[in-house]
């Protein structure tokens, strides 16, 4: 068990409240009574990612330009999404359309994780979608332009490891859903070796 304790919110107000984006500035005590009076917490909707295989066992990636890096990346399809009006599985199973054109019945869910607890509220909803097949087309925002890429489940832990995937939550999600897959016997033992 253990003694630590959760700091109090004293006060709190809005330094950005646009709909792209919304920061909070909190003042808390801390369980030790010190104030701090300027600890800014960014508050972004929530996120899925998806860890789609074909029945081929190739991984569906994305490539597209991302403007806070400055650069094109490869990941996993993924996007936010409001809690108060979708479903997580709904969220996915929207965004795998939309980003590849491809569709899945097959889905697990793999569970929630947190990209960076120390200033942002934002959780991300890791699923698996299997026997994943192309049915149509993308249906894109008006940001965005993704290529869409398929790679032989064998190569994903040598593309992280060669630096080629390097987003935190593809990483995770591809590590997790491989362990979870291989674990689960939900493909062949000689397809993925975990690094």
């Amino acid at each position: 068990m253990t003694n630590l304790k959760k700091w109090k919110i004293v006060d709190s107000r809005w330094v950005i409240n646009h709909r792209w984006c919304q920061v909070r500035q909190d003042t808390v005590e801390l369980p030790n009574g010190t104030i701090i009076d300027d600890f800014f917490v960014n508050v972004r909707p929530d996120i899925v990612l998806i860890l789609a295989l074909t029945p081929q066992e190739e991984i569906i990636f994305v490539r597209q330009y991302r403007h806070g890096s400055s650069q094109i990346l490869l990941e996993l399809p993924a996007g936010t999404f409001d809690v108060k009006k979708e479903k997580s599985m709904e969220a996915a199973q929207r965004e795998l359309a939309e980003e590849t054109g491809y569709h899945s019945s097959q889905w697990i869910g793999l569970g929630t994780i947190y990209e960076n607890p120390i200033k942002d509220q934002q959780k991300i909803h890791l699923f698996i979608a299997l026997n994943t097949m192309k049915v149509g087309e993308q249906n894109l925002d008006i940001t965005e332009e993704i290529e869409v890429v398929l790679w032989p489940i064998q190569v994903a832990t040598d593309k992280i490891l060669q630096g080629e995937i390097c987003v935190a939550g593809t990483i995770s999600t591809i590590y997790l859903g491989l362990n979870y897959l291989s674990t689960h016997a939900l493909i062949s033992s000689q397809s993925v070796e975990l690094k």
